[in-house]
């Protein structure tokens, strides 16, 4: 059986979703100095390898930095001494993934906090498809993500390449479960346009009525969604 165009489309995005590459264990295994350092949280390392001009913004093979290296790491130390050595904290690798995305993409909350925290904006467009951390986050259902990134200021309404916003995503992209539920109830409390169509005019009720998502339709209908 053929599928649809639209079909096809939401299984190729799907398929992205986990398309971030982190170093492969060849690659750390090959790292040295500052991206050596990163890769094992050595923060006094990096500190030193700092006074450096320009080394802690060197590129790996995959146009990674080392604050990106620290941030799949889960380096929080490291993520820290990067920034406070001169890093770029919103610096986008080959598919324009930043810290914050990274960090959005694998549910990690304690490392999207250290990225915010060391000054990486909630509000950059990354990826390929124009997006933001949190559509990513919303595609996947990382609702305690979702939060944290509403909290930091997210732009709840970005429409990516796809025509699509958080809010979207979480119905066309998600499951239907309870974590895609209380992503779509994060987006909702925070303010979400609830009426923004995609591409086509389907509003979220629509798509989520068409994909018989009945707790999300019972959520929108709720909350005034038409």
């Amino acid at each position: 059986m053929r599928l649809r165009p639209f079909c096809a489309l939401l299984l190729f995005v799907a398929a992205s979703a986990s398309s971030q590459v982190p170093p492969t264990a060849a690659e750390r295994a090959q790292y040295a100095g500052v991206f050596a350092a990163a890769a094992r949280n050595d923060a006094a390392t990096i500190a030193t390898l700092g006074a450096t001009a320009g080394v802690v913004d060197t590129r790996d093979g995959y146009g990674r930095t080392p604050l990106h290296v620290a941030a799949y790491a889960k380096a929080h130390d490291a993520m820290r001494s990067l920034v406070k050595a001169g890093a770029d904290p919103n610096a986008l690798e080959r598919d324009r993934y930043d810290i914050v995305t990274i960090a959005a993409v694998a549910d990690d909350v304690p490392t999207l906090e250290t990225a915010l925290a060391v000054g990486c904006n909630p509000r950059n467009v990354t990826s390929r498809y124009d997006g933001t951390a949190l559509i990513a986050a919303a595609h996947l259902g990382h609702d305690d993500v979702v939060r944290a990134l509403i909290r930091a200021g997210a732009p709840l309404d970005h429409v990516n390449n796809l025509g699509w916003t958080a809010l979207i995503e979480s119905i066309v992209l998600g499951d239907g479960g309870p974590r895609h539920v209380a992503t779509m109830k994060a987006l909702i409390d925070g303010g979400a346009n609830l009426n923004l169509a995609d591409r086509s005019g389907a509003t979220p009720l629509a798509l989520a009525r068409s994909r018989g998502f009945a707790p999300m339709v019972a959520l929108l209908a709720q909350a005034g969604a038409r």
